[in-house]
């Protein structure tokens, strides 16, 4: 299948993004990895592009194994937990849900509500390998409900510097900052340890670079974590969606991830 090349202007030119990919069948790019955005989105700030009363109703691809169906709706199981979030399986007269499917081309997920049907999409991989970690489709699940990645947030050059001369060139697109009239950080400050941050590594050009430098204490925190919702990212979650402020993991959900000790994936970054 021919790939088209095109370019995408959202917000301003701070938002340029030249030379990615459109998915030709669809008509959406593959942003920063592992996001299909559309060229004639509005900015996330908007209401519109969040999911209705926050219920998100999806499907499950049949060619998933058991296994994997219940590692992914663990992964809801959690954001439900520490939300008002809803995850509902699509009747046959659904209009408006996300398809969740086997994918041959890694993890990524459409950004926010769309209207119609959407897609989320996982790799046919063993539970807790690669794209399958439990904090990984949580991740992906997070940009189904509006989530963007933290290290490109307008904010950043408060927090972060990135390297650039060491990222390989085919994905300096994906530290692209984005524009304060599209996103906003819904009350939350910026978090080296959200799910949704890139790690020091991503997308190196080779081993022992850093890509993104901190400039403030980490205290502890890990960037590119992919075990679980930081208390930031459960904090953000419940004011984009407004919902009554819940910002702690209950003890029965953390229990079920507490042992997971998931290495930052480093070359590749979801």
């Amino acid at each position: 299948m021919r790939t088209t090349i095109g370019y995408l202007f959202l917000g301003s030119l701070s938002w340029a993004v030249f030379a990615v990919p459109i998915i030709p069948d669809n008509n959406f790019w593959l942003y920063q990895g592992d996001m299909a955005v559309g060229y004639k989105r509005n900015g996330l700030l908007s209401p519109d592009e969040h999911w209705p009363n926050g219920e998100v109703y999806y499907t499950i691809d049949e060619k998933f194994k058991p296994e994997h169906v219940a590692h992914i709706k663990l992964a809801m199981q959690i954001i439900q937990s520490v939300s008002c979030i809803q995850f509902l399986p699509a009747v046959e007269d659904t209009k408006n849900f996300v398809e969740i499917k086997v994918s041959l081309s890694g993890c990524w997920s459409n950004v926010g509500f769309l209207g119609g049907k959407q897609t989320l999409s996982l790799p046919d991989q063993g539970v807790d390998e690669g794209c399958f970690r439990l904090g990984t489709i949580q991740h992906e699940l997070l940009h189904t409900l509006g989530f963007l990645h933290q290290q490109s947030s307008p904010d950043r050059d408060d927090y972060v510097q990135i390297a650039w001369e060491n990222i390989q060139p085919d994905n300096i697109s994906n530290f692209q900052k984005y524009n304060s009239s599209r996103v906003g950080n819904f009350g939350a400050t910026y978090d080296y340890g959200s799910i949704m941050h890139y790690s020091v590594s991503a997308f190196k050009k080779s081993a022992g670079l850093d890509t993104i430098k901190p400039l403030q204490s980490l205290n502890g925190r890990r960037m590119g974590q992919r075990n679980r919702m930081s208390d930031a990212d459960i904090t953000r979650l419940n004011n984009m969606y407004k919902c009554n402020n819940q910002t702690e993991m209950p003890n029965v959900t953390a229990k079920a991830i507490e042992e997971k000790t998931d290495p930052p994936m480093e070359t590749t970054q979801s």
